[in-house]
């Protein structure tokens, strides 16, 4: 009871500041929300808040959301936020949804920041361990990051997403492998992808155990969380059933990431490249696109089994750069998660390349985009050209992150080496 004391104690000011920052914001700049969520860096088919108030407003009407097919979000959704009054009359409300998730989300990394997990997991100790930032400075980073904040007020639904991930990751690392299969379940009815977490969340979770209640079979202890998994999605499917009454919402929902029917321009890799596809060649093409996201789970799963949590934090990194329809609000969660990480900064290589990367094309993007689409100056390649500035920053950033994190086990095995130059052949 007194830590919980202490922990609101300590995060009560920032939280308050960061929920003041947003509303002053929304009272500021009443026209800023709209902008932002028309913003195809923020906004995509399947998260956009503009579809979710179409959704909503045939569900009012007692339509199916996806005849007409511009809603492409989990039905769960709809319930939720018809208990909200009319957000184009009362936004308040919305506003204050989206600002309780972002404040939650704080308070997850809060408390896998002072797990200690990132340093000192239960196969590797880091030398560098006690080089870390606090839960305090890791949620004041995440809460004041201008992306959270534009994602914010931009209000895609991805933030219940990143919220769910990282109340999966905080409950794995506090030994509540239940609670964070529960997490992750309904992250993937949300989203999709977060299901390829599984595998890392799980070893997480094993690491975690309480020792009252632990499973010393790694196979047993996986197979109780795959269907602890199967039973969440099963129960969530069964409900968004009853809730439409059909199963339309599959197709609607989950079909248009692995087929990617919408080719709304967005941050991604994937739009442009399909847009030039011939009909012939579509359907291999998203084969190797979707095996490419997913085959890192597994080689990364084994060759940092020691680190599950890195493993977590570069999957995110990595969904973040190749996923179909990515937005900056990806990018913040795995910004969020990178500074758990302090202890291996020093052996980052290429940090200023790194971040004058991303400074750039956070800064060119939405003029190309406005060349191409207002200005008429300009064409897709334009905009195109700078998204895949914006992926390399990230790409850099991922690799880079990875190198740090091997080169840290290495050095612990090899105490020798430590300060030596290497070079990767």
């Amino acid at each position: 009871m007194s830590r919980g004391k202490m922990h609101f104690q300590e995060t009560a000011g920032l939280y308050a500041a960061a929920a003041l920052l947003r509303l002053i914001l929304y009272a500021s700049f009443p026209g800023l929300p709209d902008l932002l969520t028309d913003r195809v860096e923020i906004s995509t088919p399947v998260t956009s808040f503009k579809r979710l108030q179409e959704g909503l407003f045939l569900y009012n009407h007692n339509v199916s959301p996806y005849d007409g097919g511009v809603y492409h979000q989990a039905p769960l959704l709809l319930p939720i936020f018809s208990l909200l009054p009319d957000p184009s009359t009362y936004p308040i409300f919305a506003y204050i949804l989206y600002i309780i998730v972002d404040l939650l989300s704080a308070d997850a990394l809060y408390r896998i920041a002072e797990s200690g997990e990132a340093g000192a997991s239960r196969l590797f100790t880091s030398a560098r361990k006690d080089r870390r930032w606090s839960g305090y400075i890791i949620a004041a980073i995440f809460l004041f990051n201008p992306f959270t904040i534009a994602t914010c007020m931009g209000r895609p639904t991805n933030v219940f997403t990143t919220c769910a991930i990282l109340h999966a990751i905080a409950k794995a690392v506090s030994g509540n492998p239940f609670t964070a299969m529960l997490a992750l379940s309904f992250a993937t009815y949300l989203s999709m992808y977060p299901i390829l977490l599984l595998p890392p969340l799980i070893l997480l979770a094993y690491d975690r155990q309480h020792p009252s209640r632990k499973t010393s079979s790694i196979l047993q202890f996986a197979g109780v969380n795959v269907l602890a998994v199967t039973l969440c999605l099963s129960v969530l499917f069964g409900v968004s059933h009853l809730l439409t009454g059909s199963w339309e919402f599959i197709t609607s929902t989950y079909g248009i990431q692995l087929t990617l029917t919408d080719l709304t321009p967005n941050v991604g890799l994937w739009w442009y490249f399909f847009v030039e596809m011939f009909d012939s060649f579509r359907a291999f093409f998203l084969a190797v696109f979707w095996l490419h996201l997913s085959c890192y789970v597994g080689g990364l799963s084994i060759r940092i089994r020691p680190q599950p949590l890195a493993v977590l934090t570069i999957l995110l990194g990595i969904f973040a750069i190749f996923k179909p329809y990515p937005s900056i609000a990806d990018t913040t969660l795995f910004l969020a998660m990178v500074p758990l990480f302090r202890h291996v900064f020093p052996l980052l290589r290429y940090s200023f390349v790194t971040t004058s990367t991303i400074l750039y094309s956070t800064f060119l993007g939405p003029a190309f985009y406005y060349l191409w689409i207002y200005a008429g100056s300009g064409n897709a390649n334009f905009f195109y050209a700078i998204t895949l500035v914006w992926s390399l920053g990230q790409s850099l950033l991922v690799s880079d992150l990875t190198f740090a994190i091997l080169r840290d086990e290495w050095e612990v095995e090899r105490p020798e080496m430590v300060g030596k130059e290497i070079r990767q052949i």
